[in-house]
């Protein structure tokens, strides 16, 4: 399963309100369809980072792309909605930033939400009522591992990444295991920022608390 993305883009696409750009990452180039409205921070030549979410059909596999992991943690919640499937969960990023997703959602904000192409007031009220408790505090755990460098108790991005890699062949979900990194590097012991395996059995004690 592809989770992140490194690469070149050559090209972008639109056909529709469908749009994306044609990621080249070493000697292979993947097609991913992005929100529109970042396209024009997609521009070929100049390395990007895309946080994936993958969606693989018995004809097809597609990739979605997103600039911040939010923004994919967001769409994974959004699709998981009864009615609510990939493009429509594009249509609501494409709409309203990450955080104006968030607030419509908390507040029960149906006719923002109905802006989106394809949710109509019925979905709407389920994105509503289903997600209102789970979108609680993620824009407060959103760690990008090139963030995590460069401050005390802060753990490397290469151990983030081992972390977040051990942890989720576990089976655990990305926001419990940013929650619990957050809760760890705000305490007041965290573990070395160098100690792999110190970072990953805290991280299990925490999870695993009753």
């Amino acid at each position: 399963m592809i989770g992140w993305m490194r690469g070149r883009p050559m090209e972008s696409w639109t056909q529709g309100n469908r749009s994306g750009i044609l990621l080249a990452c070493g000697d292979v180039g993947y097609e991913v369809q992005v929100i529109t409205r970042h396209l024009q921070h997609l521009g070929a030549g100049s390395s990007v980072e895309l946080w994936i979410h993958q969606v693989q059909r018995e004809d097809a596999t597609n990739l979605y792309g997103f600039v911040n992991r939010i923004e994919r943690d967001l769409f994974r919640q959004l699709i998981g909605v009864n009615g609510v499937g990939p493009q429509a969960g594009m249509a609501l990023l494409q709409e309203c930033t990450s955080h104006e997703l968030i607030e419509a959602i908390r507040g029960g904000d149906l006719r923002r939400l109905c802006r989106a192409q394809g949710i109509g007031k019925r979905t709407a009220e389920r994105l509503a009522v289903e997600l209102r408790t789970s979108v609680e505090g993620m824009e407060e755990v959103d760690v990008k591992p090139s963030l995590v460098d460069g401050g005390d108790n802060r753990m490397t991005s290469t151990v983030m990444k081992e972390l977040e890699e051990t942890l989720l062949t576990l089976g655990y979900e990305d926001l419990e295991i940013r929650r619990a990194v957050k809760a760890l590097s705000e305490g007041l012991n965290p573990p070395d920022d160098q100690d792999n395996e110190g970072w990953i059995k805290a991280c299990l004690q925490w999870l695993n608390k009753p």
